[in-house]
């Protein structure tokens, strides 16, 4: 099982990135591992405000640049005091997806944690670019936090497509949340099956061909579930023929996820496109947490 010892959670200060917070206290109580806390500043607010006011007074400028760090010490210490974990905060200020993997590379980050919503940099980060920058330039497992957390996660839904991604998937999952059920979820189709139904394959050999992949798909199912140390007949799977983006949201939904755990990259150049378009889906479309592993 991978380890988890320091978690960084990115809070621009408003009420719903809180809540990633939150998340990230009680994942690192959980884990035992240390939360640092960081915000950045960008100067486009201040400059603005410079040419609506023109002098500031430095007195309040200062004051302006010191409320961030203030206020991310207020929450640290009250994260500390909630959840008893051991918190430190950083404050940097530029453009915001240059410093935030900045410093998760030098503190050696084992898990970014961000809201799904906030006040500026945030705010709909998840039907916009700067969701999808983060996750595909991101060399961290990054945790996008959409419920406000009431209790450690309980159902942990991993899609896999048995490369050596899916394993991975499956050790973060279990450090994060190391007492939730996991289920595994694998969708399969036949390549080509739209044109052979197109060109006119008779259905029960398109049938046949599907009952071929849904077999190859269960032996692999079980050989991933011992190569990953879980009993087969304990741990709940899935696997299904259809649509992986769609059967993803509705597998959430009928086993009432509270987290979803997935990777970035398959094993070639088309399951990276295609698992990537997942995960965007996954992103935009899920109810739940959901975790992009490495």
């Amino acid at each position: 099982m991978a380890s988890l010892n320091r978690l960084v959670a990115a809070t621009d200060l408003s009420a719903p990135a809180r809540h990633a917070v939150e998340r990230a206290a009680s994942v690192a109580r959980v884990t035992g591992a240390q939360l640092d806390l960081v915000h950045v500043t960008t100067p486009a607010p201040l400059q603005r405000l410079r040419r609506l006011a023109g002098q500031i007074p430095s007195d309040l400028e200062q004051l302006m640049l010191d409320a961030p760090r203030n206020a991310l010490q207020e929450l640290a210490d009250s994260m500390a005091q909630r959840h008893s974990v051991a918190t430190q905060v950083h404050v940097a200020h530029g453009a915001l997806l240059p410093e935030l993997q900045s410093y998760t590379n030098a503190a050696q980050a084992d898990l970014v944690v961000l809201g799904a919503r906030g006040a500026s940099f945030m705010r709909h980060m998840l039907l916009g670019s700067t969701a999808e920058r983060m996750v595909s330039k991101t060399t961290r497992p990054m945790l996008v936090v959409k419920q406000v957390p009431h209790e450690p996660y309980k159902t942990v839904l991993v899609p896999v497509d048995f490369s050596a991604h899916s394993l991975r998937s499956i050790r973060i999952a279990q450090a994060v949340a190391p007492g939730a059920s996991l289920v595994l979820l694998h969708a399969y189709d036949v390549p080509y099956e739209g044109m052979m139904e197109y060109a006119g394959v008779q259905a029960d050999q398109i049938q046949h061909y599907r009952s071929k992949a849904r077999q190859e798909a269960l032996e692999s199912m079980q050989a991933l579930c011992e190569v990953a140390g879980l009993d087969p007949v304990f741990t709940p799977t899935v696997v299904m023929h259809g649509d992986p983006s769609l059967l993803l949201v509705q597998q959430e939904q009928e086993l009432d996820c509270d987290l979803i755990v997935m990777g970035k990259q398959g094993d070639n150049t088309l399951e990276d496109v295609l698992l990537g378009s997942v995960t965007r889906y996954a992103l935009a479309q899920s109810q739940c947490d959901v975790l992009v592993s490495v």
